[in-house]
C-alpha cells in the first residue's frame, strides 16, 4: 500500500472526496494513462474499497493516433494491476468540428456520461491538478473571457470531481515513480499548434523564471477566488430571472440592471431560444446588449444556433430560425 510522500498527499485529497457518498455507491474514473489520472486511479483503487465504494475505470480511445488501441489496453493492463478490474476501453469518432481540442473533449465527456449512466456512477473522477487550473487560467485571460471562464475548473462540478487541483502536476509524477507505475507521455502533449501546449510548455516557464516560482499557484488561487464571485453573481441574476419571460425582455428594466447582471441574463435568454451550449462569444453578448443600452436603430444580431435577437417596441425579440 502506497505511503510514500507524494502519494500520501494525494490520497488524502481522494479520501476527503469519498465522504460523501455511501457504500455500495459507484464512482468512475477517468484514465488517459498520463502520470495524473494514474496516480488519482492509484488512490482510488486504495481508499474507496476502504469506504466499500465500488471503481470503474475507463479510458476513452480517440482514435486520433495510430498505437492508440495498443495505448488503451496497457491502460487497462495498470489498472487490473491497481486491483480496479472493472474496466473498459471506449472507442470514439471525433467529429472535428471546433477545432481538434475542443471536439475530442466533447468526444471524450459524452462517452464518460454515457459510461456513468451504464454503470450507476455517482461521480466520475478526473485528474486535473494545480498546473491544469492555472493553464486554464492563462487561457481565458487571452480569450478574454468573463469571471466564470476564468474561475477555470471547479473540484465538483455536478457528476464530474477534480480532487487533485491542489495537487501539482510534480506530485503526481512523483507518485507514480514512488508507486512504480508507468505513464503514458502523449504526443499531443508536446504539439505546439495547441494552445495549452504552449502556454505549458513555453508561457508558464516564462512566468516562474521572470515573476516567481509561485505564479501557477497564485493563478490557482485567483480561480478560486473568481469562482466565489461568480457563484455570487449568477445567484443574484437567477433571483432576476425568476421574474423574467425570456422569450421577451423588457429593454428598460435590463438598462437598469448592473452589467455583471444584465450579461447573464441575456446569456440565460439566448441559451433558452436555442443557441448550442458554450456557443456564445463576448462579442455575440455584447452586439445583444448593444439592442439595450446603445440602442440607435440597429438590425437584429444573428447568433449561433439560428437564434436572431431584435429590439421590437423597447423589447427583446428571441426566436431561432
Amino acid at each position: 500500500m502506497a505511503s510514500t510522500p507524494s502519494a500520501v498527499v494525494i490520497r488524502n485529497a481522494v479520501r476527503a472526496s469519498l465522504v460523501q457518498f455511501e457504500a455500495g455507491d459507484c464512482v468512475l474514473v477517468a484514465i488517459s494513462g498520463g502520470a495524473d489520472s494514474l496516480a488519482l486511479a492509484y488512490a482510488l483503487s486504495i481508499e474507496a474499497p476502504l469506504a466499500a465504494i465500488r471503481v470503474v475505470g475507463v479510458t476513452v480511445d480517440h482514435q486520433l493516433q495510430d498505437a492508440s488501441s495498443k495505448q488503451a489496453s496497457k491502460v487497462i493492463e495498470q489498472l487490473n494491476g491497481m486491483g480496479i478490474t472493472e474496466n473498459e476501453i471506449v472507442k470514439v469518432k471525433v467529429e472535428i468540428n471546433e477545432g481538434l481540442e475542443a471536439s475530442a473533449r466533447k468526444a471524450r465527456y459524452e462517452a464518460l456520461d454515457m459510461c456513468a449512466q451504464k454503470y450507476g456512477a455517482v461521480a466520475i473522477y478526473l485528474g486535473h491538478t494545480r498546473d491544469d487550473q492555472a493553464e486554464s487560467v492563462l487561457l481565458g485571460l487571452a480569450r478574454g473571457s468573463g469571471t466564470r471562464s476564468l474561475s477555470a475548473m471547479a473540484q465538483v462540478n455536478g457528476k464530474y470531481f477534480r480532487p487533485l487541483l491542489a495537487i501539482t502536476r510534480q506530485q503526481t509524477e512523483a507518485a507514480c515513480n514512488e508507486m512504480n507505475l508507468s505513464p503514458w507521455n502523449d504526443p499531443h502533449n508536446l504539439d505546439t499548434q495547441f494552445a495549452r501546449v504552449r502556454v505549458r510548455n513555453v508561457v508558464m516557464p516564462i512566468l516562474e523564471e521572470n515573476i516567481g516560482p509561485g505564479i501557477s499557484e497564485a493563478l490557482a488561487r485567483s480561480a478560486n477566488l473568481l469562482r466565489d464571485d461568480a457563484d455570487a453573481l449568477d445567484g443574484l441574476a437567477e433571483n432576476v430571472i425568476g421574474a423574467m419571460d425570456l422569450a421577451d425582455l423588457d429593454c428598460e428594466k435590463l438598462a437598469a440592471l448592473p452589467r455583471a447582471i444584465r450579461t447573464r441574463i441575456l446569456r440565460r435568454a439566448i441559451y433558452a431560444a436555442g443557441a448550442p451550449s458554450g456557443s456564445l462569444s463576448a462579442e455575440h453578448v455584447s452586439a445583444v446588449e448593444a439592442l439595450v443600452t446603445a440602442w440607435s436603430g440597429q438590425g437584429p444580431a444573428h447568433l449561433p444556433g439560428g437564434v436572431k435577437v431584435s429590439r421590437l417596441s423597447g423589447r427583446l425579440s428571441l426566436l431561432q430560425h
